[in-house]
């Protein structure tokens, strides 16, 4: 299970805040010489994002895109707004509606992205 990405969007509609959680590794290019073999699978993959979202008190959205198998989405988006509060807005250089830019709130963001993804829920002294 994974969590792919975070968006914290203002309530004028501007994104302020993004990170990216899960990255996947590029394919090593590789060369092939003529003529190739190829034989042709049906493969019926797709691929799912789930989709979750928390409006704050003064119109800002929290948005997780994660896999729909990962559980405790809900409880994420409610410590991504514990985070936001704490080191965002308590932070005396931030002003409303601004792009983040704080190393406190970058790193228990990553912190509980990483908890969410190997526990899967937050518990209440999380």
């Amino acid at each position: 299970m994974a969590i792919f990405s975070v968006y914290v969007i203002n309530k004028a509609g501007g994104l302020i805040y993004q990170y990216d959680n899960y990255v996947p590794r590029t394919e090593v290019e590789k060369t092939f010489s003529f003529p190739l073999d190829i034989v042709l699978k049906i493969h019926d993959d797709k691929v799912v994002v789930s989709f979750g979202q928390r409006d704050g008190i003064r119109g800002i959205k929290f948005i997780v895109l994660a896999d729909p198998r990962q559980s405790g989405i809900d409880a994420l988006l409610r410590k991504i707004y514990e985070i936001y509060s704490d080191f965002a807005l308590k932070n005396p250089f931030y002003s409303l509606e601004m792009p983040i830019r704080c190393e406190l709130f970058d790193q228990n963001l990553k912190s509980a992205l990483e908890i969410a993804e190997k526990a899967g829920t937050f518990g209440p002294g999380s």
